[in-house]
């Protein structure tokens, strides 16, 4: 599956300069959305939409998710070059989650670099971000395919449906963030993560089964891969960061204890606060609650939570759901190379080191 990434991952920037061009001009604003009713402004349109997109784009990222979408496309028969417009579409989406979150999140890096907010301003990340949620949409509409009226509408209600889910799951997480004193279960934190980052996951599985045609119940199957794919993912990630702060700080491309200095709840800290005596699950629910932590505090939180076992107990976490993906693929008739490669991706997104 790294190998696909890799293979894939030039085309997919290439497709999706061609919706959202490095440069901006007035033919190609006339050709995506209409003649203007007075007149455009490329310049503006440039400095406030392209520029702080490739911005971040540019950054890195490993772009699984179009590439996901890819993988099912040749899992269901059909040729991936054929898709790939519509293989962007969870991507455009998904980095427009995150310079949003960034804002909410009041985070200071992205990727080894300042937050988009952060160099762009924040007014401009916002409406960058938010222009990232529609910009997508016009890829069904202009696309390559024919699609039937009825399967463009379920595309549409598709994505809408998800969207909206994403955002209960952000809405969750921002409540938590600005209510410290809130006691978050394991169910509700996994929730969340199946709404923020599986619903995202999701329309990779859901929309190339709509544009291919399948059946409900392989639809229904695939997303369910996809959302515990990512589930297994968000763990995986949180896991990361508590270790590179653990060993080799700012390598990860993230602050130093980013995730305990944002005061996030994740299945560490949950865990953490169940295992640990209630003097210590009170210090480390008081570090989360400041804004304004010290390195030594960072690492007292950090400590806990290695000395509570919470990073094996959150990695034997997103193995089992990494396992659950995989069993929702069986009994699906798929083409054997992109199956494999599906099964070998719930292991790689709980196993990479980067």
């Amino acid at each position: 599956m790294r190998e696909f990434l890799e293979e894939w991952r030039p085309a997919i920037d290439e497709e999706i300069a061609e919706w959202i061009p490095r440069t901006i001009d007035a033919a190609y604003l006339e050709s995506l959305f209409g003649p203007p009713t007075y007149r455009y402004d490329p310049d503006g349109i440039q400095s406030a939409l392209a520029d702080p997109i490739w911005d971040l784009l540019d950054r890195g990222g490993k772009r699984w998710r179009a590439v996901l979408v890819l993988n099912f496309v040749e899992a269901f028969g059909e040729e991936p070059d054929r898709y790939l417009p519509y293989a962007v579409v969870p991507e455009i989406l998904h980095n427009g989650t995150i310079v949003v979150d960034d804002v909410e999140d009041e985070a200071k890096m992205r990727r080894g670099e300042p937050a988009v907010h952060h160099r762009h301003g924040q007014d401009v990340a916002l409406n960058a971000g938010n222009a990232m949620y529609f910009l997508p949409l016009k890829i069904l509409t202009h696309g390559p395919l024919e699609l039937p009226a009825d399967r463009r509408l379920a595309a549409y209600e598709m994505l809408t449906d998800e969207l909206n889910r994403t955002h209960l799951g952000q809405g969750m997480d921002i409540h938590w963030h600005n209510e410290p004193e809130r006691r978050v279960g394991r169910d509700e934190f996994l929730e969340m993560c199946a709404c923020k980052t599986g619903c995202l996951a999701r329309i990779a599985a859901r929309l190339p089964a709509i544009l291919t045609d399948q059946p409900a119940e392989v639809e229904t199957a695939v997303a369910e891969y996809a959302e515990l794919t990512a589930v297994a993912f968000q763990i995986g990630d949180d896991i990361l960061d508590v270790e590179h702060s653990l060993g080799r700080a700012g390598e990860f491309g993230k602050a130093f204890g980013n995730d305990i200095r944002e005061g996030k709840t994740t299945l560490l800290v949950i865990h953490a606060v169940a295992e640990s005596d209630p003097e210590t699950a009170d210090r480390l629910r008081e570090i989360l609650a400041d804004e304004s932590n010290t390195d030594a505090e960072l690492r007292e939180a950090l400590d806990i939570l290695e000395t509570a076992g919470s990073i094996e107990h959150a990695r034997e976490r997103a193995l089992e759901l990494a396992a659950e993906a995989r069993g929702r693929l069986a009994g699906l008739d798929l083409e054997p190379e992109p199956a494999r490669r599906l099964a070998e991706f719930t292991e790689f997104v709980v196993q990479r080191r980067t």
